[in-house]
């Protein structure tokens, strides 16, 4: 029907076509626009900046890549490449299709840049996970005499967010109130999400209590944020508020939700909130809620049951089910099952290292040294390389990264001066060194030592000289903390009279006092 509709003189589409074509967009019909460009190609009429404008917005928003290109390639020959309108499509289409670095010639060469175009570069960064390169742009365009807008702080706030950048998120959180631009629901939901992933739940909190508006990504952020921490109560407590209002709960919030739950040990709840996806809701369960499920049940350490479950469910098990259930056997140190779930997700992932090393660590905890051997010798022969562990702080806006064992830093001689008599210290206070998590076949007092010298102690003892005495310790790591550091990281915590904040692959951990927010579970 649609053909039938422009299917007339060229002189009907020159007429006609371009504004049809800019309907179709912006009403998200984007192959319906493609097919109106292409008729307008094979009618031979030429297409002005506006309509290549909107035909790459249409790309962009089906993710239509290869088309965009062409298009792209049309767009040089007529000369309108570094024209700002259509120059921003361009970008727009190349940072939305995944290619962030095409889009940054395209940005490169712009005689002219608006803020929508700088935004949709930094956004570009953002979506791709390169947050430093987002940042490293906004901060540039910034000194060029860039104004950024609502959209710019939410890109920046994102990037933010996956750097853990706290101090230059509360310097952002202040230029958008003195814009008067806080009130936004978009950039409040924004900073939630920011605050909380940067390790600040109180702050995120606060911004979320102030808001006047709030839709459902209010709640999923701050669910979600109260999750990442470990409050299981709290995210509770948040859901049964939020079903006092208005807004109505999606996937999304049961995700955040049941996520919450199993960091906090809360199975029975976990079971109500998942059954009322369905009895009270009529929102059908994804494999992601199922997969929440084997986790909830692994980390109480049901692991029969969440065995039996995965058999039993409505959908085949993928690899983040599998990986759940491994995680879990890797807490509680149970070989069998360990064994059955490293089984399925070779099969799955054969090129995922973590899988492998999991469960190694399975066998060396249960001290079958012979498994451990093997499984590095698959390894090997798959040519899989282990992830290397590191942890990392930000002092001053400079970024310090530690690997166990690291002499590579400047103030070496000093953080190792500084470690040694923090070990001394908490010693004495009743620090018992775990050589259960020492996952080498020495000798004890070597297991010992190799402890004492991981990544997130030498960040910690690093900040510990770096940093004004009674200020937050902020420590990154990209692998799960282990034992043994987290029992050290909470005597340290007590010792030295510091709040710790180690965020680690999987949560926050928040030591104070000797005591870490997650009450040793997780």
């Amino acid at each position: 029907m649609r053909n039938r509709s422009v299917e007339g003189s060229g002189g009907f589409l020159a007429f006609f076509g371009p504004s049809i074509l800019s309907g179709y967009t912006q009403h998200g019909q984007g192959e319906d626009a493609l097919g109106l460009y292409c008729l307008m190609q094979r009618a031979g009429v030429k297409p002005n900046e506006f309509t290549f404008a909107s035909v790459l917005t249409a790309c962009a928003g089906i993710g239509a890549r290869e088309c965009g290109r062409q298009v792209h390639a049309c767009v040089a020959k007529a000369g309108f490449d570094s024209h700002l309108f259509v120059g921003s499509a361009l970008l727009d289409m190349h940072a939305k299709c995944g290619f962030v670095e095409d889009a940054r010639q395209v940005f490169d060469k712009m005689y002219q840049r608006d803020v929508v175009s700088c935004t949709a570069i930094i956004a570009g960064y953002a979506q791709q996970g390169k947050h430093e390169d987002a940042l490293r742009l906004f901060s540039q365009l910034q000194g060029e005499g860039m104004e950024p807008n609502e959209a710019t702080f939410a890109s920046v706030l994102s990037a933010l967010a996956g750097v853990t950048a706290l101090e230059h998120g509360k310097q952002v959180h202040v230029c958008i109130i003195r814009r008067q631009s806080h009130t936004y629901i978009t950039l409040a939901n924004a900073l939630v999400d920011m605050y909380s992933k940067c390790g600040s739940i109180e702050a995120a909190r606060t911004v979320f209590d102030n808001m006047s508006e709030r839709n459902v990504i209010s709640w999923n952020a701050m669910i979600a944020g109260y999750g990442r921490h470990g409050h299981g109560r709290n995210c509770v407590q948040l859901f049964e508020w939020m079903q006092q209002t208005c807004v109505k709960p999606d996937s999304i919030t049961f995700l955040a939700l049941l996520s919450g739950c199993s960091h906090g040990g809360l199975v029975t709840e976990g079971w109500k909130y998942f059954d009322a996806m369905t009895s009270e809701y009529c929102i059908m369960p994804r494999v992601e809620h199922f997969a929440c499920m084997v986790d909830l049940l692994g980390r109480a350490g049901c692991l029969d049951d969440a065995l039996s479950y995965i058999r039993n469910m409505p959908y085949i098990p993928d690899g983040a089910i599998w990986g759940a259930l491994l995680g879990a056997c890797r807490v509680h140190v149970n070989v069998e099952i360990g064994k059955c779930a490293a089984g399925h997700l070779f099969e799955l992932e054969p090129e995922n290292a973590g899988n492998y090393v999991v469960l190694s660590n399975i066998y060396a905890a249960a001290g079958m040294w012979d498994e451990v051997v093997n499984v590095r010798k698959i390894m090997k022969d798959k040519g899989v390389k282990k992830e290397p562990g590191f942890s990392w702080i930000k002092v001053r806006r400079v970024v310090h990264t530690f690997s166990v064992g690291d002499k590579s830093h400047p103030k070496t001689e000093e953080i190792y001066v500084m470690l040694e008599r923090l070990t001394e210290q908490i010693k004495k206070a009743g620090y018992v060194p775990d050589i259960n998590f020492a996952l080498h076949d020495v000798e004890e007092e070597q297991k010992e030592h190799i402890l004492s010298l991981h990544s997130e102690k030498l960040a910690i003892a690093f900040g510990l000289i770096s940093t004004p005495q009674g200020t937050p310790i902020r420590i990154v790591k990209n692998l799960r903390v282990c034992g043994d550091c987290h029992a050290a990281i909470k005597f340290i915590s007590k010792t030295v009279g510091r709040e710790i904040v180690v965020r680690d692959c999987h949560r926050f951990h928040h030591f104070t006092d000797g005591f870490c927010s997650c009450g040793d579970y997780w």
